[in-house]
């Protein structure tokens, strides 16, 4: 039973595939929505940002996010997730406002300094290696760039501030979030800026 949670686990949240996956996209839309809008909003996204999402999933913040910012590139390893993300933002990726790259936080396949804000939802306790995501997001961010993750509390990695602040970022504060639905728990948010 133990490997059979597993593969559901990372089947349905981990790299969503197939009937499984979208399950687990569906579970996400109503888990992590209201996270990921309050993070967009947030982010104080400008008509002139370039925004790069890790983990879009079915694509609820991206979405959103694409309300705001000039581009919104989603990276996500998962192409059932991909699929529901183009499906959820169809208009914004046939304007060419919302991107979607297969990838992942290590690998975004990003211009260096190319994106003014990097947001995550929901996923950065997933990232095979962490360091290495970090070190990408600090690399395709700009200066003064804004990094803003949100995990489930529960979730939460007690080392991830000083992660962060070991990656190069500066002004990293971390607060709680408790959104406003009784499908998701309390949110760890962390903010973080490239030097």
């Amino acid at each position: 039973m133990g490997s059979l949670g597993a593969w559901v686990g990372e089947r349905g949240f981990g790299r969503p595939a197939g009937a499984v996956g979208r399950v687990g996209g569906w579970l996400m839309v109503r888990a992590n929505g209201m996270t990921e809008k309050h993070v967009v909003k947030l982010a104080g996204l400008r008509p002139k940002d370039h925004v790069v999402v890790l983990g879009p999933g079915p694509g609820v913040g991206l979405r959103w996010a694409g309300k705001y910012a000039a581009v919104v590139v989603g990276v996500d390893p998962s192409k059932t997730m991909l699929i529901a993300a183009k499906h959820r933002s169809l208009d914004l990726v046939e304007t060419g406002k919302v991107q979607l790259i297969q990838g992942d936080a290590a690998s975004t396949h990003q211009p260096d300094e190319s994106a003014n804000v990097v947001l995550s939802v929901n996923n950065v306790h997933l990232w095979p290696d962490r360091q290495a995501g970090l070190a990408e997001v600090h690399r395709i961010l700009k200066p003064a760039g804004r990094l803003i993750v949100a995990v489930h509390k529960k979730w939460a990695s007690h080392d991830l501030s000083a992660e962060v602040t070991e990656a190069g970022f500066t002004d990293v504060t971390t607060s709680t979030w408790n959104p406003p639905t009784r499908t998701a728990g309390p949110a760890t948010i962390l903010t973080a800026q490239k030097a």
